[in-house]
């Protein structure tokens, strides 16, 4: 019996063994397979990202049964893009397009009837060229384009009647002419000029790339769709929208069609920092009524319930502080408003929606480097997200129908239904879409993670992480390490696709890259956005450097190849820490469009802001303004670096990057200059893009102690991979 037993367990293990070796074969033989299917993938560079489609802000059926989109595609030999209208069934099916024809065809809007789509384009119908974007509208069923407008200095941004038989829409004009032949008389008088100087008495004059009209201001104006009449509403009126970039969020439309507010600024002369109001226009007689003036409140992108007793709009009390918050607020019919979210620590950003209930406020804000889809119950005063981010871009709500345009940082933006049924927590996205899925197919992408840890004043700082596809931890060669600092400084950086500085495109070229969420970025909460103000660059450079403790006690991380890249007040960043930080810690840095002189930032279009920021204008302390420097530090300057800059940008102007530049030529440091005559705070052009990162990673493979490009591993697509990849996100789709 003994050695039955014996004989007996030998031939279990036997079996055992043998089912363990079959399993071991079956591994690798699938691990192989995965391999040699990795090595049709290809990393993401800047070919295959302007090789992608961009998606826009849709717009839904009042039925809720189709959605419009704008889709852009580029194209890197003609080094221009074209973006054209696509239609899309919320049930699924393929898109069909709806235009073609038209240079950039956007902001599409359905009408309340549903028989048609107004968009915004420059076109060519029988020879008439338009000079400026034009209001056109399109049969969704089929049919050509038909010319709405022909402003003598064009259409912004515009919003339907409940009739579906006018338009209500944005136009620069000179507020001194009545009637559209004298705008047009203003317009050739305009081109036929032959001096280019730019004369103002204003204070606010440019803003971010472009000068603003001289003369002109944005009016709103209603236009009939059959007769082709136009009204400007503000007409011989002092009102105006606001100059900067007077959009679809700056008015709406009573659900009656008789009135349309508005957000306006009160004050005289206009300035950039100005806080706005509250008015009321009529439409028939074009009588204007203040609605709500609170000299210490921002009140802006005002929208009307659907029963028309309310409007909620975004308030800021910046009276209070310059970084409060922005917050949901009501206005009744008898003139009483009250904050809704003043006990929610967290942004609300426009655009607002009434749920179709009018018992709730739809918008989107940023929570923790995330950015969700929101619904703000009226009565509890209880917000939970109806689409969780990743990053949540922009949405539209009809018959019940919820359509989310939404990205990660492992996708770029995509169009996906909400099913709004159930628990909030397990909410399904229903893809509707797949224009960049082929493409999308041959990519290889890294994993993300997101990690905290104790950074400046002893608080929680927030990281993410973007490896190489196929990293392994365990590998042998050790990585190099880049630091992509992020702008604002009130911005985050988060689970979210970046078409001009893209992680992932980054992360392929081998690097390990990281994105310090630093004290002052949004998304948590008022206090720790306010904390820098006046001592900038102090918490900020204790996180980052806290974060490069720890990410070179990886094993790893190599502590000879470590790099800091940003832009903005990145860039600023980096610049700060040329002149705080001892030499050999970092290899080299990238500076793009960043901030060096506070004095000689005076020059730019938003120079009311920096003595709130810096606590104090540069004339009343300048030591305190000069402290808060790059240029006050150039003494301790001593490591490489690139600096990247646009000649049309006006929020950094080029003087920076020249000065910055200059002087570490001048000190005899390794620099080289990156200079665009034709680009702003952003390099907006494909071309132009394409030598970007070419010299982006030129520069540092340069200055590369292991002396050649940061090889990437070798790519796998596992089941387990693409889990990581996308499990940043909490939406589950199907």
């Amino acid at each position: 019996m003994a050695t039955s037993r014996k004989t007996t367990a030998k031939q279990d293990t036997a079996k055992r063994d043998t089912a363990k070796g079959e399993t071991a074969k079956r591994a690798k033989r699938a691990t192989t397979k995965r391999a040699r299917a990795a090595m049709a993938l290809k990393a993401l560079d800047v070919d295959a990202l302007w090789s992608l489609a961009r998606l826009g802000a849709p717009s839904l059926s009042p039925d809720g049964a189709q959605a419009v989109v704008p889709v852009t595609r580029f194209d890197m030999e003609k080094n221009q893009g074209a973006t054209s209208l696509w239609l899309l069934s919320t049930l699924g099916g393929d898109a069909r397009p709806l235009t073609s024809a038209g240079e950039k065809d956007g902001q599409p809007r359905w009408s309340p009837q549903g028989d048609l789509v107004a968009f915004i384009a420059r076109r060519d119908q029988q020879g008439d060229k338009d000079e400026s974007p034009q209001l056109y509208v399109i049969p969704p069923d089929g049919g050509e384009a038909r010319r709405v407008t022909k402003m003598p200095f064009g259409v912004e941004a515009f919003k339907w009647f409940p009739d579906g038989r006018r338009l209500a829409f944005v136009s620069w004009v000179d507020p001194s002419l009545k009637g559209q032949a004298a705008q047009a008389q203003r317009r050739q008088a305009e081109k036929d000029r032959k001096d280019s100087a730019y004369v103002t008495e204003e204070g606010f004059y440019r803003f971010w790339d472009h000068a603003l009209p001289m003369g002109r201001v944005p009016h709103l104006h209603v236009v009939d769709l059959d007769s082709g009449q136009v009204r400007d509403l503000f007409e011989g009126t002092d009102y105006e929208l606001s100059r900067a970039e007077p959009d679809a969020d700056s008015f709406d439309i009573s659900p009656d069609g008789r009135r349309i507010v508005f957000s306006f600024d009160p004050n005289t002369p206009k300035t950039l920092e100005h806080r706005n109001a509250l008015a009321e226009v009529e439409v028939r007689s074009g009588r204007v009524q203040v609605l709500l003036h609170e000299p210490a409140w921002d009140l802006v992108a005002p929208v009307y319930s659907h029963a028309g007793h309310h409007i909620a709009f975004v308030a800021c009390h910046q009276g209070l502080k310059h970084t409060m918050p922005q917050q949901l607020a009501v206005l009744d019919t008898h003139g009483h408003w009250a904050v809704l979210s003043e006990d929610w620590d967290q942004e609300v950003a426009a655009p607002l929606r009434w749920d179709e209930d009018d018992l709730g406020v739809l918008f989107c804000a940023e929570e923790r480097g995330r950015r969700h889809l929101y619904r703000f119950d009226v009565k509890t005063l209880h917000a939970f997200p109806l689409c969780e981010g990743g990053h949540v871009g922009a949405f539209a709500l009809e018959a019940g129908t919820l359509v989310v345009l939404h990205d990660s940082a492992s996708f770029p933006p995509r169009l996906s239904v909400v099913d709004r049924e159930g628990d909030a927590a397990e909410q399904v996205l229903h893809r509707i879409e797949s224009f960049n899925d082929a493409s999308l197919s041959t990519l290889a992408f890294g994993a993300v993670e997101e990690r905290w840890y104790e950074g400046a004043l002893g608080e929680p700082v927030q990281m993410w992480l973007y490896y190489p596809p196929g990293f392994d931890p365990r590998r042998k060669t050790k990585a190099p390490l880049m630091h992509l600092i992020h702008g604002g400084p009130h911005t985050a950086m988060g689970d979210s696709w970046h078409w001009r500085w893209n992680h992932q495109a980054m992360a392929a070229a081998g690097y390990v890259v990281a994105c310090v969420n630093y004290h002052g970025s949004s998304s948590f909460g008022n206090r720790f956005a306010d904390s820098i103000t006046g001592r900038w660059g102090e918490l900020e450079l204790e996180d980052v450097e806290r974060a490069t403790d720890l990410l070179l006690q990886q094993p790893w991380a190599d502590p000879k190849r470590v790099f800091a890249t940003g832009g903005s007040y990145g860039g600023y960043m980096v610049a700060w820490m040329n002149g705080h930080v001892p030499a050999g810690r970092y290899q080299a840095y990238v500076c793009h469009a960043g901030c060096y002189d506070w004095t000689a930032m005076f020059a730019n279009d938003a120079y009311l802001w920096h003595a709130k920021e810096l606590g104090t204008a540069y004339w009343k302390d300048p030591a305190k303004v000069a402290s808060q420097s790059p240029i006050g530090y150039a003494q301790h300057f001593n490591t490489p670096t690139l600096v990247i800059h646009g000649q049309l940008d006006y929020r950094v102007p080029d003087a920076q990057g020249l000065a910055y530049y200059n002087t570490l030529k001048a000190q005899g440091i390794a620099a080289r200059l990156v200079w665009f005559p034709d680009e702003n705070h952003w390099v907006m052009k494909p071309r132009n893009s394409k030598l970007w990162y070419g010299e982006f990673f030129d520069w540092l493979r340069r200055h590369d102690p292991a002396g050649a490009k940061p090889a990437a591993p070798k790519t796998t697509r596992s089941a387990k991979s693409r889990k990581s990849m996308t499990s940043a996100t909490s939406a589950r789709e199907s």
